[in-house]
């Protein structure tokens, strides 16, 4: 089965970084378990703003662009419009990134803090097509708990 069962997802990520004051170690624990959560996909992470640039934050996958410049790409689009991308096939996408060239399909969900852009959660999947309305809502429904709690997610260095 492709497409998650988010309401247990949401339980596990909201006790797993409970009582956890280390955002990094909050990111990185999420990225695991969405890596090891959904079905068919080859990358999940993080990725951090500093200005107009996009870092690698904590991840699970192969290796990684390190920068994503604001507006470029999946990633970079995603957070200059504020909006969730779900790009069911990455080579169409004007722009794209290829940091995988495994990498066919993409859901970049943008993360906020005090209603600014943040950061953006990154999924990737060798599978065409992989992602679907219920994977937006799901990983959509994750941000919003990340948004939340913010102390829990966001390091304080993050600068807009």
């Amino acid at each position: 089965m492709r497409n998650a069962d988010y309401q247990t997802l949401l339980g596990q990520a909201d006790a797993l970084t409970a009582d956890v004051p280390y955002p990094v170690a909050n990111l990185a624990n999420l990225s695991a378990l969405l890596y090891a959560s959904l079905e068919e996909i080859n990358w999940a992470g993080f990725y951090l703003r500093q200005g107009q640039t996009l870092v690698l934050g904590p991840f699970q996958g192969n290796p990684a662009c390190v920068t994503i410049p604001w507006g470029r790409g999946v990633c970079g689009t995603a957070a200059a419009k504020d909006e969730t991308q779900l790009v069911p096939d990455v080579h169409q996408f004007p722009g794209h990134i290829a940091c995988d060239s495994a990498s066919r399909s993409e859901i970049v969900v943008p993360l906020h803090r005090g209603g600014e852009v943040v950061g953006v959660l990154d999924i990737d999947s060798p599978v065409p097509g992989r992602f679907t309305p219920t994977d937006r809502e799901g990983l959509e429904a994750l941000a919003l708990l990340m948004e939340g709690w913010p102390d829990r997610f966001f390091p304080a260095e993050i600068s807009l």
